[in-house]
């Protein structure tokens, strides 16, 4: 369903009050972005779906009801599954990996689309910093150190208004230009297991 219209005034509402406020993101921008402390990537498993984004080359075919699917492999790495519908109605999907380079609970993961054969490129790994995240992993925001991209995540296609506009104050408290989202509208109901 598309977010419903009491839902996009608050958007636009909380859009419009970060335009008076531009000078204070400035000055937090200039801090190194904050990931969340401690990640339990076994908890983070399943079917998120995408609420919104920052627009971005590598997306711009999805139209709508954009998912991912992440699975943990017996290596420690996870299985990526991007889904997205274009604007003919197919449903758009890229495969990838994420890895987690430093400690077992580091939040701060890289992901990879590229071939295998690719792999020992750094340049092929993106980074995927999860910074903020609810105690019951229903609710996320993934960005990298240079906050060109964002993305807000959920468990279900939709959220409610206050808990996405006290997310929306965080991440502007962390230097995000969250005027630059984009919502991403879900017309099909979710499928289990997608």
């Amino acid at each position: 369903m598309f977010a419903k219209p009491s839902f996009l005034a608050a958007c636009a509402t909380l859009a419009l009050s970060g335009l008076c406020a531009g000078s204070a993101l400035a000055a937090d921008a200039a801090k190194p972005l904050q990931p969340i402390e401690s990640l339990a990537v076994p908890r983070y498993m399943g079917v998120w779906y995408e609420i919104a984004k920052f627009p971005n080359e590598f997306q711009k075919k999805c139209v709508g009801d954009t998912s991912a699917t992440y699975n943990l492999d017996k290596d420690g790495r996870v299985k990526v599954i991007n889904r997205c519908r274009t604007a003919d109605g197919k449903v758009d999907t890229a495969e990838g990996v994420a890895r987690q380079p430093g400690a077992a609970t580091s939040p701060k993961l890289e992901v990879r689309f590229a071939p295998a054969i690719l792999s020992f490129i750094p340049m092929v790994w993106g980074d995927y910093w999860v910074i903020d995240l609810d105690n019951k992993y229903q609710l996320s925001a993934v960005s990298e150190p240079k906050r060109e991209y964002l993305w807000i995540l959920s468990r279900t296609p939709q959220v409610a208004p206050a808990e996405y506009n006290a997310l929306l104050a965080r991440l502007k408290a962390q230097g995000l230009d969250t005027s630059k989202l984009v919502l991403t509208p879900h017309t099909v109901a979710p499928q289990s297991g997608q």
